[in-house]
């Protein structure tokens, strides 16, 4: 019997971002862990690119956003999910693949509830608002 690639039998994806490096775990449709990488920044929508379109769990943050929308663009079913709620679901002590891992699991229940993705306006306005106010905090110079 010829065995499946990892490729294949990934269903889900949980990512744990830190700040340099991603961890990602995936899962099959039995649970079962199939993938486990640590990802540079950059290179994480050049090593989902080949996947076929998947449930992809991201634990929400400030950066999260970008990469949600990145990831979206491929065709994956991103969805971010809040650190409170992916908490139950890590197994031992906290490293970044349990993190990934509870992500992963967190994703798949059907009561969680997810951070929507912000879009690209939205970050660029509130970016261009703090810039003004911190420029008008320091007066003229």
């Amino acid at each position: 019997m010829p065995r499946r690639s990892t490729v294949r039998a990934v269903t889900t994806i949980g990512i744990d971002m830190g700040n340099n490096t991603l961890h990602m775990v995936g899962l099959d449709s039995r649970g079962a862990i199939v993938l486990r990488e640590r990802v540079a920044r950059g290179r994480i929508t050049s090593r989902l690119a080949n996947l076929p379109p998947c449930l992809i769990g991201i634990e929400a943050g400030m950066a999260t956003h970008y990469v949600a929308r990145e990831l979206a663009a491929l065709g994956h079913d991103v969805r971010q999910v809040p650190p409170t709620y992916a908490k139950p679901f890590r197994q031992g002590h906290n490293n970044d693949f349990r993190d990934a891992h509870a992500v992963a699991e967190a994703v798949q229940r059907p009561t969680t509830r997810f951070v929507q993705p912000r879009p690209m306006s939205s970050s660029i306005c509130k970016r261009c608002t703090e810039y003004g106010r911190a420029l008008s905090a320091n007066g003229p110079q």
